[in-house]
């Protein structure tokens, strides 16, 4: 079936998830432990985090958990703050993260749009993190739905969130493409009724996501050719 609109996730997708997040990481536990390295190992513990590496390990939950569940995990760790005061920290730090775009964004987008595509993000960090971070890589404004884990909709592998784009957009589920790095993305979109591709620029393996996606791309790069196929 033909694919009208894509839906992306970020993180892993639209951004290389470990030239992104791994150096956010080890800067964000340096400064929640305030000092104290029993602190740091233990929130690195919680989050599957590599210290000597500075790295994520593949089952890491930041991978494709929610803002919410991360500051969840950090919060027995962090005395000096309130969980919703660190969860606010989590998404103000993660707007201000280091960028690493899995290829030249606008102009991949550019195309998908002079195809007559319609597009949107859909992430499990917060919306705000989200809109801040497309807007510094100047692609915000190619994007007719950008939500969160915190815009209402609810949080992948939920499908809401998915069919939230949908409705919004004008478009069939089925004519939808939902693109991800993670088994949630790809989990979320099948029960959402979309069409599934995984892309390789997060953590999983080409053969823990083939399962669950129609196809499994390199990066979102690939994404004209597997159309023009």
């Amino acid at each position: 079936m033909p694919v009208d609109a894509f839906l992306f996730d970020k993180d892993g997708t639209l951004f290389n998830f470990a030239a992104t997040w791994n150096g956010w990481a080890a800067e964000l536990l340096e400064v929640l432990s305030q000092g104290s390295q029993a602190a740091k190992e233990a929130m690195a513990e919680a989050i599957s985090f590599d210290l000597e590496l500075a790295a994520f390990n593949p089952d890491s939950l930041v991978i494709a958990s929610s803002n919410d569940e991360v500051a969840e995990a950090l919060a027995p760790y962090v005395a000096h703050m309130s969980l919703a005061e660190l969860t606010d920290y989590l998404a103000q730090s993660a707007s201000a993260a280091e960028l690493a775009p899995a290829v030249p964004l606008a102009e991949f987008l550019d195309g998908l749009l002079a195809r007559g595509k319609v597009l949107g993000v859909m992430t499990n960090d917060a919306e705000f993190s989200a809109k801040s971070q497309l807007q510094r890589a100047g692609v915000l404004d190619r994007f007719a739905f950008v939500a969160g884990c915190d815009s209402g909709h609810g949080a992948k592998p939920d499908p809401d969130p998915l069919l939230a784009f949908c409705k919004a957009a004008g478009v069939e589920p089925a004519r939808t493409a939902m693109v991800g790095d993670s088994r949630h993305d790809l989990e979320a979109g099948a029960a959402a009724g979309m069409q599934r591709i995984g892309v390789l620029t997060g953590m999983a393996l080409r053969e823990e996501l083939l399962p669950h996606a129609d196809t499994v791309l390199p990066d979102i790069g690939h994404i004209p050719g597997w159309l023009d196929r």
